[in-house]
């Protein structure tokens, strides 16, 4: 098939593109660089996927028969009325529009479902609105018009490629024989799904025609806390962990943040708890994650091969450190 992968040079896209030239897809990269580097087996076409009008021009008359949608401006944001023209741009041969949503669309809560609400249109946090909104478009476009949309909900991605400073961040720890801090008493609540998985996913609903108009929480099977979280990466390791539990409001107060740029618990890792089933993703799909144990084996085997730790300065860490030893000494 002619796929279209609306950026397609990073972690989860690249995965992807590899995956779709290994099962003999004829497949073109929609991005804002003149060129990526995959080589002429792979077609370029630049554009500003934010800019709607740039879109439909890269796009319309090519007669793409898949669309891959997996790029979301982290500094403008990606609304829907930006998506939806790229999505309306395709024309009439186009067999399925895969959007890379998130488990954020959901706003919050525990164990969600596929048919749960979407966030509000009101939604403080951009990023939750936009996926939001976002879905609720293109299966409208579904209703109405026929448009072959599937949408995947990830949570965290974990795996070979991640690009942000989050399993490194504890190894690069751990390896450095440093305590970690933990925020709180640990026991908030992450899910993961691992790349190789998430890419699968991407594949199957390509095949599967019951993927037609439908949601999919795409995710580890059960969460893990945090604490077993940290546990999880140092047993890959070969190393013990030393945990300093700091209250979180003492870490906001001193300048943490998830963003950083003091950061102290992997970057946008310690959120409020969204969690998933998975059922629908197993009934329909026959998906079957990779257990959280063996895709960080993979993981802590690229990075060590690859992984390139620029200086660390701990000072903010043993600075929390020592607020959270003198309240134990109170």
């Amino acid at each position: 098939m002619k796929v279209l992968v609306i950026g397609g040079t990073l972690f989860i896209g690249r995965s992807l593109v590899n995956e779709l030239l290994k099962a003999g897809h004829e497949v073109f990269i929609l991005h804002r660089k003149p060129e990526h580097d995959f080589g002429k087996k792979v077609g370029n076409i630049q554009a500003d996927r934010n800019d709607p009008e740039a879109t439909r021009q890269a796009i319309a008359g090519r007669q793409f028969e898949v669309v891959y949608d997996m790029a979301y401006d982290w500094d403008r944001g990606t609304a829907c009325r930006q998506v939806e023209a790229a999505a309306r741009a395709c024309g009439d041969r186009l067999h399925r529009y895969v959007f890379m949503s998130s488990v954020a669309a959901y706003g919050d809560g525990l164990n969600h479902h596929e048919g749960d609400a979407l966030a509000q249109d009101d939604h403080h946090d951009l990023y939750v609105r936009n996926k939001a909104m976002t879905e609720r478009l293109l299966f409208r476009m579904h209703q109405r018009h026929g448009t072959p949309v599937t949408t995947l909900r990830p949570p965290y991605v974990y795996g070979p490629g991640n690009p942000y400073y989050r399993e490194a961040f504890f190894w690069d720890r751990l390896r450095d024989n440093r305590a970690i801090v933990l925020p709180g008493d640990g026991r908030r609540l992450m899910q993961f799904v691992y790349v190789k998985d998430l890419v699968w996913s991407l594949l199957k609903v390509l095949e599967e025609p019951a993927a037609v108009g439908h949601a999919f929480n795409i995710a580890n099977q059960r969460p893990v806390t945090q604490a077993e979280a940290v546990t999880a990466f140092a047993d890959v390791a070969g190393k013990r962990t030393n945990l300093v539990r700091v209250p979180r409001e003492r870490i906001l107060h001193l300048g943490g943040h998830p963003m950083g740029p003091q950061l102290y618990f992997g970057l946008y890792f310690d959120m409020a708890p969204i969690t998933l089933v998975i059922t629908k993703a197993q009934r329909v799909l026959v998906f079957r994650p990779t257990a959280f144990s063996e895709g960080l084996k993979e993981t802590y085997r690229w990075y060590l091969r690859h992984h390139h730790k620029n200086h660390i300065d701990y000072a903010f860490e043993d600075r929390l450190m020592a607020a959270a030893s003198m309240s134990m000494a109170v």
